[in-house]
């Protein structure tokens, strides 16, 4: 295995990780974001406020989003299980 194959491998690794997280990331940011807002504006300073939406806003994106992560997870898995034997000595 020479440094190329590995490099590949890794950035696949990076790519498939960043690409299953934005979505995640995103709804979390969204959301509180929008809190954060809503605690400006009522002068609410209440640190647990943000949890409970986040946790929900991040269920809601696992159910609709689930079956196309776990789909990506497995292609990523499939490509490099099946290109073991083409790796250079």
């Amino acid at each position: 295995m020479n440094s190329e194959s590995v490099m590949s491998i890794a950035r696949q690794a990076v790519e498939t990780t960043v690409l299953i997280a934005t979505p995640l990331l995103g709804s979390a940011l969204i959301i509180g974001l929008v809190v954060s807002i809503f605690q400006a504006a009522t002068q609410i300073n209440e640190a647990t406020l943000s949890f409970i939406p986040k946790l929900l806003g991040l269920l809601i994106v696992l159910i609709f989003l689930g079956p196309w992560i776990l789909t990506v997870m497995t292609d990523y898995m499939f490509q490099v299980l099946t290109n073991i034997p083409f790796i250079n000595q």
